[in-house]
């Protein structure tokens, strides 16, 4: 079989090929790679073995990264969760991959990652273990009530009616403001976490590309905003994509207020599962909070061609000393950070 190259962003069959996929999800889609080029330069480009002018049976999406920092490489796809093959048989997928190793010689990409929400039964010699996380799915056709009833009591129940009883504001739309607000307690979460931020325009492109699909949700007491999540939505799924909030407002449940409306939402609009996202195995804290909403919990392998071997000793050292560095830093300094090496990063 002959693999072709093609650009997803401007050949019109890719949104009538993810119409009929099964597995496709807003990773794969235009306004979601358009994000990516626009804000990070990225160059979109996928994979298949239909021939130009006939409709595709298959396809693999990646972003081509060319960095003076961090090195030239494949990636499919940077900042997103996960994006599946879109094959139709593992002797598609044989041919897609043996294609992009023999490219990544040619090339002399530093490597090329695919990121499966699960093995999909990826067998090739080339393609191994880079990273693992955990994956959390919740199931949205129970009853609102039963769905409900699976959060756990304390952190979750009690929270979401604390938040209520407090008469906790709930705004949600795209607006400027809507996103300054949103950046604002993001730029606080991530001094937190010790982590500079993402650029502002990336959620800007987002909201500009992915259209009504892409929603900011914001909890507010008194006025006062105290947490923000960012949502997604494709075809019969939400996706839960970024979160942030005042800690000194945790004990009023607005981030749990806020996912709570997402769901009801969800729920109005039959969709059927709510993408809570990756989390890093050794963030117990974050793993932890998504358990508690009754969301099934997968781990998530990601690949890499060559596969990678890292001094796990020296890179945790370097995270402790990068955290305290980020966490002490003013927040123009952490937007700068952002702008500056986010694009290095993907």
């Amino acid at each position: 079989m002959t693999v072709y190259e093609f650009d997803p962003t401007r050949d019109g069959r890719w949104d009538d090929f993810l119409q009929k996929h099964t597995a496709a999800s807003i990773f794969h889609t235009r306004g979601w790679l358009e994000a990516l080029q626009r804000t990070y330069d990225y160059k979109p480009v996928a994979f298949t073995t239909s021939p130009a002018g006939f409709p595709l049976t298959n396809g693999i999406p990646f972003c081509q990264i060319s960095s003076w920092l961090s090195g030239s490489r494949l990636v499919s796809l940077p900042f997103s969760d996960h994006c599946a093959p879109l094959v139709q048989s593992p002797e598609v997928l044989t041919v897609l991959l043996t294609y992009l190793q023999e490219k990544r010689d040619a090339e002399k990409w530093s490597h090329i990652e695919i990121r499966p929400p699960d093995s999909m039964g990826i067998a090739d010699v080339h393609f191994g273990k880079s990273k693992s996380f955990f994956f959390h799915k919740l199931d949205l056709r129970p009853s609102l009530d039963e769905i409900f009833q699976s959060f756990h009591t304390d952190c979750v129940q009690r929270k979401i009616r604390r938040a209520e009883r407090e008469k906790v504001t709930y705004e949600e739309g795209r607006s400027d403001s809507l996103l300054t607000t949103f950046y604002h307690l993001l730029l606080m979460t991530r001094r937190r976490h010790g982590l500079p931020a993402q650029p502002v325009d990336w959620f800007r492109n987002i909201l500009a590309c992915v259209g009504d699909n892409a929603k900011i949700r914001v909890a507010s007491t008194a006025g006062r905003p105290i947490a923000c999540v960012l949502t997604l939505r494709y075809k019969n799924v939400l996706v839960y994509k970024y979160g942030c909030s005042d800690r000194k407002f945790s004990n009023l449940g607005g981030t749990q207020f806020l996912l709570w409306n997402a769901i009801q939402e969800a729920k109005r609009d039959q969709l059927t599962e709510f993408d809570m996202g990756r989390s890093d195995c050794d963030n117990p804290g974050l793993v932890t909070f998504k358990d508690r909403w009754g969301a099934a919990r997968t781990e998530m392998v990601y690949l890499r061609c060559p596969s990678r071997h890292s001094n796990s000793v020296a890179k945790a050292r370097q995270a402790r000393i990068s955290k305290y560095v980020w966490s002490h830093v003013p927040s123009g300094v952490l937007a700068a950070a952002g702008r500056a090496l986010y694009r290095h990063m993907g």
